[in-house]
């Protein structure tokens, strides 16, 4: 049953998209140029998340990462994206879809190497316990009661 006050449809630019980033300085200027729509927030989705996301030309996804408890999944729907990870360099292109499941530490993140922007969705689970590895940055995540904690390697708070 849907709840009160959530849709049922939507156009996806009727949700307004958002820049910016949980990344602590320095980390969080180099998500520059990247836009979500959060799409699942907008149906109330607690489960998972869906996130139609847009990365102008030099921008990056996130910082290369790879999550403990949350498998992760990507849908390229505009543009041509690179998938960097512990493999290597991988040219994408609309239709392509890319799979990261929880627990494999093959960090990734994708870039915007081209002139025109690139648009996918994200979809990932919303799992209580996460924690996000961060190997070329002095950076995890711990996801506990609904909210990140950036924390150093040495456990320090950021």
């Amino acid at each position: 049953m849907q709840k009160e006050g959530w849709p049922t449809t939507l156009y996806s630019d009727d949700v307004a998209p958002k820049s910016g980033t949980n990344y602590p300085k320095p980390y969080s200027d180099r998500v520059a140029g990247r836009s979500k729509r959060r799409l699942g927030d907008a149906f109330g989705l607690s489960n998972f998340g869906v996130n139609l996301t847009r990365l102008e030309p030099g921008a990056i996804s996130a910082l290369r990462h790879a999550h403990t408890k949350q498998d992760e999944f990507v849908y390229v729907l505009e543009g041509t994206p690179t998938l960097v990870n512990d493999r290597g360099n991988h040219l994408l292109e609309p239709g392509m879809c890319a799979g990261f499941k929880a627990g494999h530490s093959d960090a990734h993140h994708l870039v915007n190497r081209s002139n025109l922007p690139v648009v996918y969705l994200e979809i990932g689970d919303r799992s209580q316990t996460d924690q996000v590895l961060y190997p070329d940055d002095d950076l995890e995540a711990h996801f506990h009661g609904g909210s990140w904690r950036f924390t150093y390697k040495n456990g320090e708070p950021y």
